[in-house]
């Protein structure tokens, strides 16, 4: 089902979709992305270690907002899924480099596993140019 107005996003500086959904959709003001995860979308490699993964998957995550007309200032709700809550730090350290106050809001979830074997996943809601947020 599409939603009148609705918009897909494709983006190039991102991993393309493993299944049957979109990179984001574009609605009311509003971008809602699918999750991304640490994969590199020139090599298809996942780096190895947590970190490493969130920097990319923000990276991700950075470059299917920006096709959208968004950006991460624009962020404003963030969701990150760790196969291990032992990475929740390591991950803060990275996600913290990209946001700053006031922060967006997040919730960060344990998850049994992730697509080809990522220990990091992200997903976000932002508001598109012109929109106040």
């Amino acid at each position: 089902m599409n939603l009148r107005g609705s918009r897909t996003i494709v983006c190039a500086g991102a991993p393309p979709p493993v299944g049957p959904y979109s990179q984001a959709v574009a609605y009311s003001g509003m971008i809602l992305t699918a999750g991304q995860i640490g994969m590199d979308p020139a090599t298809g490699l996942i780096p190895p270690g947590a970190a490493a993964q969130a920097e990319r998957a923000l990276r991700n995550l950075a470059a299917v907002l920006e096709a959208a007309g968004s950006g991460l200032d624009r962020v404003l709700k963030v969701t990150i899924f760790l196969t291990s809550m032992s990475d929740f730090e390591e991950v803060n350290r990275v996600y913290s480099g990209c946001f700053h106050e006031p922060f967006p809001a997040r919730s960060t979830v344990a998850v049994a596993g992730l697509p080809k074997g990522a220990l990091v996943e992200m997903e976000a809601t932002a508001g598109l140019e012109g929109t106040q947020c």
